[in-house]
């Protein structure tokens, strides 16, 4: 069985003082010591991210970067490289819904990206998901499959590898999906295409995570899921008492497994 986890995108919030107190609180209400067999992981902005490690460094709160660029270093002014974020972070954020709709990053940057981010040792979360209008349309599958393929073009090992299904659609919208509208997804194409690439065994390895709208009221449903093994959670992640809430409720369904 592929581990679970609950990941928290804080997004382009907080000043560093006010990450700094959410991460203490979240701290503080997990004891120092996540549920066993859940890892709990938040993303902080960049420039929060070295005070927060420093809150939560003897604890067992992993940190996440919220992307990243695909060179190692260079004149790239601006740009964060894998391996700056290597002796920080844990994880990193890649082809987030916001950079490719947003900042309109292709295929091909993503899957660059996904290159240097194994390459420095950092372990990936590539976020795919398709919009209304591809749902709509019935090309929900192909979009998604599109997305793993070319973001792990040049991965040879799923080793470390998490993918985020997030329909566009349901971030920040409130409006989430349900259980029933993401199988076809989750334990469909994503499974699929990884069986594709890496063979059924590896595939069955890679942790699948939902994002979209997640709160602690609907949280359960989503992880009762088989094909679901955690979430990516966007507003209830500022919210101390909302995120440990769903950490909690990730643990508890997991031992039920």
């Amino acid at each position: 069985m592929p581990e679970y986890l609950a990941v928290g995108n804080w997004k382009m919030n907080t000043t560093v003082s006010e990450a700094v107190m959410l991460a203490s609180a979240i701290k503080e209400n997990l004891g120092n010591s996540t549920p066993q067999g859940v890892e709990a992981v938040i993303c902080p902005p960049f420039v929060s991210l070295v005070p927060v490690l420093d809150v939560i460094k003897d604890s067992s709160l992993k940190l996440g970067a919220q992307n990243a660029y695909s060179e190692a270093k260079g004149a790239f002014t601006g740009e964060i490289s894998p391996n700056m974020l290597a002796d920080i972070c844990q994880y990193v954020l890649i082809g987030h819904s916001e950079r490719r709709h947003i900042m309109r990053e292709g295929y091909q940057v993503i899957g660059q990206k996904m290159k240097a981010v194994v390459a420095a040792g950092l372990r990936p979360v590539l976020c795919v998901g398709e919009t209304l209008s591809q749902r709509k349309q019935g090309a929900a599958e192909a979009v998604v499959r599109r997305q793993i393929e070319t973001g792990l073009v040049d991965i040879h090992s799923v080793e470390g590898l998490v993918i985020a299904y997030e329909p566009v659609w349901a971030i920040g919208t409130g409006v989430p999906a349900t259980p029933v509208t993401v199988i076809d997804i989750t334990g469909g194409a994503i499974r699929a295409e990884l069986a594709k690439l890496y063979g059924e065994d590896a595939a069955l390895e890679v942790p699948v995570l939902y994002g979209g709208s997640v709160t602690p009221e609907n949280v359960s449903g989503f992880l009762q899921e088989p094909s679901i093994q955690g979430t990516l959670v966007g507003g209830a992640s500022l919210n101390a008492d909302q995120f440990t809430e769903i950490v909690r409720l990730t643990a508890e369904i997991k031992s039920g497994v």
